[in-house]
């Protein structure tokens, strides 16, 4: 019997194994669940960082999210409903698109609703606004239109896209432990090393640590590298914590942790409060701010929403080996249909619009090939509803060293491109380049796909140019010039 019938009588004697095909895709059961914890592990801070974003920020009626002026009950549901959502819409990932890819509340995009959106409104209208986007996302998903997009994008430009988020997540990974901090003098570079120049805190010695310890394990060919890294890193963050009492991160403690500071809670569980589902008002945005606003509110999300996961599950597939010779991943329709559902969850549960999260890569990094990680991912996000105050365990210090390893591996993708062909180079160092110098996955795909075109017609070659890139980049033009044009009709 050769290999291929072997794999093919394994996987059809396990429906658990057929149903994912974890073999045929030459993944193991422990890959898969190693996988799914490290995701859960490096993101895992959107349950913590979201409330304090969402939660504390005042609507255009004065009123915290829920109603009321009580901040703590406000971060708390927040909390809570942030890890529903993730957890449900990450196991209709896996389960729906056998991809390994979660989901939960977009960084960006839930300081966007907070500070741009709902100060002009109440929370139920830009939850609203939230749904309302989701579900044009989903339409043109059913329509084909947003699987056409992705498959009109040239190979070379779809390499370049994941080579530009493994330095982007490389890049919130230095950021996110203090490695890479942005200087307190106006007139100074935009960041540099440390505080001042050098490195401050324990917190950088865990990062350091735990970034070590990774990579050796891994030029090692350690089972379970990052997983261990992680656990390690905490582990360590915890002990440095009990025996230093080094606290958070402040103006006055610059040495201090990122964002949770890694000591043993005083209480394990807490009850799940679940009154923010359902909050939100579809058309009220439309009184409070007018038709065109609330048109181009809209626009924007969409814009960012649709490309952040074109983005996102072409760098994942890459990573994972899952792509074909025109760089889809496998069940692309089913992955963006999953994305475009969630993105209306969030809004209907009121904690922002849920997206892909690039984070995913570091379970891929661990082996994970199949939805079955993603269902693992899921399911500890539900946990985390009960047990929230453990979440808190793991700081940033201790799950930024796998981005930095994965971001390397993402990196390697660069030979993939010739750059030799200016028409494809040039686009493709535009997207590498300015999705970590403008925190924006969707600033470096539009500043690609537009220089794309441009190249395309000096050289006389329009023709070439794909008819659904010009729309894509004619829309990213308009995306571009958002600013000017808000500040022209207001």
């Amino acid at each position: 019997m050769s290999s291929s019938q072997a794999t093919t009588a394994r996987s059809g004697s396990n429906p658990f194994d057929s149903f994912f095909k974890i073999s045929e895709r030459g993944s193991t059961l422990g890959r898969e669940l190693r996988g799914g914890l490290v995701t859960f592990f490096t993101m895992a801070y959107i349950v913590v960082l979201n409330p304090l974003i969402i939660g504390s920020a005042k609507d255009g009626d004065g009123q915290l999210i829920g109603g009321g002026l009580d901040s703590g009950a406000a971060i708390a549901k927040v909390a809570v409903t942030t890890a529903l959502v993730a957890g449900v819409v990450t196991i209709l990932m896996g389960l729906v698109a056998n991809f390994p890819l979660a989901l939960a509340t977009g960084l960006g995009l839930n300081a966007f609703i907070a500070f741009s959106v709902a100060s002009k409104m109440t929370w139920a209208d830009a939850m609203g606004l939230v749904v309302l986007e989701g579900l044009i996302i989903l339409i043109l998903v059913l329509t084909g239109f947003r699987k056409a997009v992705f498959e009109a994008v040239p190979v070379q430009l779809k390499v370049a896209i994941s080579v530009g988020i493994g330095l982007f997540i490389a890049f919130i990974g230095v950021v996110d432990a203090g490695f890479v901090r942005r200087p307190g003098a106006p007139s100074g570079p935009p960041v540099e090393l440390g505080v001042g120049g050098n490195l401050r805190g324990w917190p950088v010695v865990v990062f350091v640590v735990g970034l070590i310890l990774i990579i050796t394990l891994y030029a090692r060919k350690v089972k379970g590298a990052i997983l261990i890294g992680i656990i390690s890193a905490t582990v360590l963050a915890i002990v440095v914590e009990a025996i230093v009492k080094v606290g958070g991160r402040t103006t006055d403690n610059p040495g201090g942790w990122g964002l949770s500071v890694p000591k043993l809670p005083d209480q394990v569980f807490t009850k799940p409060n679940f009154d923010l589902v359902g909050e939100f008002n579809l058309f009220g945005s439309f009184e409070r701010v007018g038709l065109i606003s609330a048109l181009l509110l809209i626009f924007t999300l969409m814009l960012a929403d649709f490309f952040d996961t074109m983005g996102t599950m072409t760098a994942i597939g890459a990573e994972a080996g899952l792509l074909d010779k025109d760089g889809n991943p496998p069940n692309s329709q089913r992955i963006l249909i999953v994305d475009s559902v969630a993105a209306a969850a969030g809004g209907a549960a009121s904690v922002s619009s849920n997206t892909s999260y690039i984070e995913s890569a570091s379970g891929v990094g661990e082996g994970a090939r199949t939805g079955l990680a993603s269902v693992v991912t899921g399911i500890c996000f539900l946990i985390s509803m009960v047990v929230a105050p453990l979440v808190t365990l793991v700081p940033y210090e201790a799950a930024t060293p796998a981005l930095i390893l994965v971001g390397f591996l993402m990196m390697t993708q660069v030979k993939g491109i010739d750059f030799d062909d200016i028409e494809l180079a040039f686009p493709a160092f535009l997207t590498i380049i300015l999705m970590p110098f403008t925190y924006s996955i969707t600033a470096g795909i539009g500043a690609g796909f537009v220089s794309f075109v441009i190249l395309k017609v000096v050289r006389g070659k329009a023709r070439q140019v794909h008819p659904l890139m010009w729309v894509v980049s004619a829309l990213f033009v308009i995306y571009f010039a958002i600013g000017p044009l808000s500040d022209w009709l207001t």
